[in-house]
């Protein structure tokens, strides 16, 4: 119908009704229908152009799905993957409903679809910047380079279904710059320009990639770049407005540069007496120093580069651990002592598959964006430094929750208690928990609180219920030690010294998962109920 509507429009005349009357005047109608002709043939053809990208669209889809299918958790493990099928479901699909809008029957199976949102789960754009986030978070931590993810290879496991196109990569850069995330966005882009050059079927014009290159590069700093690529986008595309203004811009920016280096007498200044540098107060600097020691002492750490002293490590020793409680002299467990002072210990085998798996059949109803206290406000947030899912089971929720909580009490021998529930985290694409303390330091909690009611946390207690492929360590940026993911294994430290005073060494942190999926569970054992399991010292250091 529309086809018809837009042939009358273009094709219509006024007409007295009189071509009858002349043979010459018919034989004029022939030149109509030979247009006519034209019209409908050119659009057959362009609707045959959108159903053979359907055809290969769809196909394309069907082979990743059916792979995907075979096994869910190992194909979204690979980060690239994720990637691309929240892109699929975002922007790639906007794409594909722009097509199907054309007709009424592609609008009608658009509307079945709407109608069964309540039965489906779409991602939406925060969720695109968030795994494109995790993507830069991975690049970061793990040294990546940006071609080799593009390759689909991450540090040589298994490699994602296909690599990245220059659409693919132009939206990883895109959502950067959204972020205000300039650094990356001139990484990607620069990607998505390679890779537009070589393409015989082009994902994304070269003029769009350049519009976002150019001006982050001058965001970055590199004036001149900025203008040459500039340049450029205006060959591509003469009448850009943004671009002719930036041009005239960076023009003016880089004359004033030119002149500001000269002394009164015409000589060149020194460039860095050309800048003003501004330095905040010393306690801000130290307090920056620290976060970039800490910074890149957790990102080493992720990467497996971290070494314990040799005089610590010729301490370290195995041992089956048979107490305190009776059940252990009955089935002691398998303890590694993986540090001292602050001592930190690896039980081996203390969770079963079976056991995992309750664990995460109960959990997973009930899972919510893992969250932080505000030490200021006392209240529960989500921040950007903690990126998992997470609930909390009762022990009366099954006896299987019941019997791990037992366990704990068993090899720790604290009382369970005055513990917090069982808390069950997955970590998502990228998932990790940046450098933090266990315990609450002063004024972090109120008397009306469960750390007010049942003091402090003096000890974790973290379960491994799954292998992680690649990343996902547990580590401790003070110690130089990393402990990495091993399911049914279990870490524990105290993180209060027996005066109840903070270990400041205990500060740890989970690294990213690079590839794979990470299934943790933790307790957090308080003071309280603790008085003669282990007793307060006066002495504020002692162990």
């Amino acid at each position: 119908m529309k086809m018809w509507i837009l042939f009358f429009t273009l094709f219509a005349v006024p007409s007295r009704g009189e071509v009858y009357t002349s043979m010459t005047d018919m034989s004029r109608l022939l030149v109509t229908e030979g247009e006519m002709i034209r019209a409908v043939e050119n659009y057959i053809v362009a609707q045959e152009e959108k159903l053979m990208k359907l055809k290969r669209d769809v196909l394309e889809m069907e082979r990743v799905h059916d792979e995907a299918a075979r096994s869910p958790e190992s194909f979204l493990g690979n980060p690239i993957n994720a990637y691309l099928l929240v892109k699929r479901l975002t922007v790639d699909w906007l794409d594909l409903q722009n097509i199907m809008t054309d007709d009424s029957t592609g609008q009608a199976m658009l509307n079945n679809l709407t109608s069964m949102a309540s039965m489906l789960r779409w991602p939406d754009e925060e969720d695109l910047n968030g795994v494109a986030t995790a993507l830069m978070r991975l690049q970061d931590t793990y040294k990546l380079d940006t071609a080799q993810i593009a390759r689909g290879d991450i540090l040589g496991k298994k490699r994602a279904y296909r690599e990245l196109t220059a659409a693919d990569c132009f939206e990883l850069g895109r959502q950067s710059y959204n972020g205000g995330d300039h650094y990356h966005t001139v990484l990607w882009m620069n990607e998505a320009l390679d890779r537009q050059e070589l393409e015989s079927n082009k994902t994304v014009e070269r003029a769009d990639i350049l519009e976002y290159l150019a001006f982050s590069t001058y965001m970055q700093g590199n004036l001149r770049q900025a203008l040459k690529l500039t340049d450029e986008l205006l060959e591509e595309r003469p009448n850009h407005q943004r671009a002719q203004g930036n041009k005239v811009y960076y023009e003016e920016v880089l004359q004033q540069q030119k002149t500001q280096k000269r002394g009164e007498s015409g000589d060149f200044m020194d460039e860095d007496a050309a800048v003003q540098k501004e330095y905040t107060i010393s306690e801000n600097l130290g307090e920056l120093q620290t976060w970039q020691i800490e910074r890149q002492a957790y990102e080493r750490l992720c990467r497996g580069e971290g070494k314990l002293p040799e005089k610590l490590v010729s301490r370290l020793n195995c041992f089956y651990k048979s107490g305190p409680s009776a059940y252990l002299r009955l089935s002691p467990v398998k303890t590694e002592i993986v540090h001292i002072h602050p001592t930190i210990s690896i039980y081996h085998d203390v969770l079963t598959d079976g056991e995992i798996a309750v664990i995460k059949e109960l959990a997973t109803p009930t899972f919510k964006r893992a969250t932080v206290q505000n030490y200021k406000t006392g209240e529960l947030e989500t921040a950007s430094y903690r990126i998992s899912k997470s609930s909390w089971l009762k022990a009366d929720d099954s006896e299987v929750v019941a019997r791990v909580n037992q366990r704990i009490e068993d090899i720790t021998g604290l009382n369970m208690q005055t513990a917090e529930e069982l808390q069950v985290a997955n970590y998502g694409i990228g998932g990790h928990y940046e450098p933090h303390f266990d315990y609450a330091r002063e004024d972090e909690y109120t008397v009306e609180s469960d750390l007010g009611l049942y003091g402090n946390r003096i000890a974790t207690f973290l379960y491994y219920m799954s292998d992680v492929d690649a990343g996902g360590a547990t580590v401790f940026p003070q110690l130089e030690l990393s402990l990495w993911p091993k399911k049914g294994s279990a870490a524990f430290w105290h993180n209060l010294y027996p005066s109840g005073e903070g270990d400041t060494l205990t500060r740890h942190a989970a690294c990213p998962v690079l590839v794979g999926t990470k299934w943790v569970s933790n307790k957090w054992i308080h003071e309280r109920g603790q008085e003669f399991r282990r007793p307060c010292e006066l002495d504020p250091r002692a162990l």
